[in-house]
This record gives C-alpha cells, sequence and structure tokens, in this order.
C-alpha cells in the first residue's frame, strides 16, 4: 500500500479542489480546527435536499468529497493518521468521515483503512469508527460486509447490503461497540422515512 513520494503528489495534484489547504507545519490544534471545519461542510452538503438533487449539489457533493479526500490524504503523508491524542474525539471522528466519504478514490480509501486499523491497534482510534470504513471498503470492492453498516434503497425499501457470516454478526457488532444489528437497522429505516 505504500507508495512513492511523486505517486503521493500526483494523487493529490488529481485530486486537488479549490479550498485544499497544506498541511506542512500545521499544529495538533489548527489540524483539529480544519478537520472540525471539513466535516461540517461534509455533513452540511448530505443534508435533506430536493429530490432528486441538482446537478448543481451533486457537483458541488463530489467536489466537496474530492478535496477532502485529497487534504487528508496530505496530512496522513505529511504526519499520520489524526490519532485520538492528537485531535481528541471530535478531531477523530472529522477524520474517519472524511475517509468514510473518500469512495471516488478506492486506493486511497483503502489507505485510510489502513491508518485507521493501525491506529485502533494502538488505541488511537475508536474501533467501531473502523468497522463502518471496514464495511464501506469491502462494498466498495465488491465483498460482503462484516458489521451491517451499509444499506442501499433499492426501489422496495431500505435494504442492508450482502453480509459475511451474518449469524455471527452481532457477536462482531458487540465486540467494536456497535448496538445489535436490528436496533441500527431500525434506526436507519427510521431515517430513511424521515428523510422522504
Amino acid at each position: 500500500m505504500a507508495k512513492t513520494l511523486s505517486q503521493a503528489r500526483n494523487a493529490i495534484r488529481q485530486m486537488r479542489g479549490p479550498s485544499r489547504r497544506t498541511v506542512a507545519g500545521m499544529t495538533d490544534d489548527e489540524l483539529v480546527a480544519e478537520l472540525l471545519r471539513r466535516m461540517k461542510v461534509d455533513q452540511e452538503i448530505r443534508q435533506p435536499i430536493e429530490n432528486p438533487p441538482s446537478r448543481e449539489h451533486m457537483s458541488r457533493w463530489v467536489e466537496i468529497d474530492r478535496d477532502n479526500t485529497a487534504w487528508l490524504l496530505s496530512v496522513v503523508r505529511d504526519r499520520g493518521w489524526p490519532l485520538l491524542s492528537q485531535v481528541g474525539e471530535r478531531g477523530e471522528l472529522a477524520a474517519w468521515l472524511l475517509a468514510q466519504h473518500a469512495d471516488a478514490s478506492p486506493e486511497v480509501q483503502r489507505e485510510f483503512h489502513a491508518l485507521l486499523t493501525e491506529a485502533v491497534a494502538n488505541g488511537e482510534a475508536k474501533p467501531s469508527h473502523l468497522a463502518y470504513l471496514e464495511d464501506r471498503v469491502r462494498v466498495n470492492s465488491g465483498r460482503p460486509q462484516l458489521y451491517g453498516t451499509q444499506f442501499i434503497e433499492d426501489g422496495d425499501g431500505l435494504r442492508p447490503r450482502p453480509i459475511e457470516d451474518p449469524d455471527q454478526l452481532d457477536e462482531r457488532r458487540a465486540a467494536v461497540g456497535l448496538e445489535p444489528f436490528e436496533e441500527y437497522a431500525a434506526r436507519m429505516r427510521q431515517l430513511a422515512e424521515g428523510d422522504t
């Protein structure tokens, strides 16, 4: 998964958006502030929108995700994954959320996954965040998810994407601090119904 410096620069150049900021010399406090700012923008673009969304809205959404992915990639290449001990719970949440929404760059998202896996192993990130990203990476590569976090609207309602070994699902979810699947699925369906 490791890439050369020139490959990293090329990946960043290809994803560069208009609001990309450098991370060189950024303090932990500056990193937290930028993570939180980006998380706010990420969440605002995903707020209830007209159905169907306008082209302009979707274009802006894609631009925001691309910019956030490039920026987070530059962060991890410069200083590693944003750790709980560096950025606190809200900063770690924001970093995970940006990684979760890096779907347009699967290779980069897999790199984020590897770094988050290491952070969790060292007690520097939440296992539940890794579970969500694990499922996202698996779904994006055509594999069944492990924790049942990813759903799809298929015309007949909201349903979970395929799940590997569903008999052990709640055990896996409990091990990473997630509620039982049926509770989560009910909440997801309730949220989906609220958006219509």
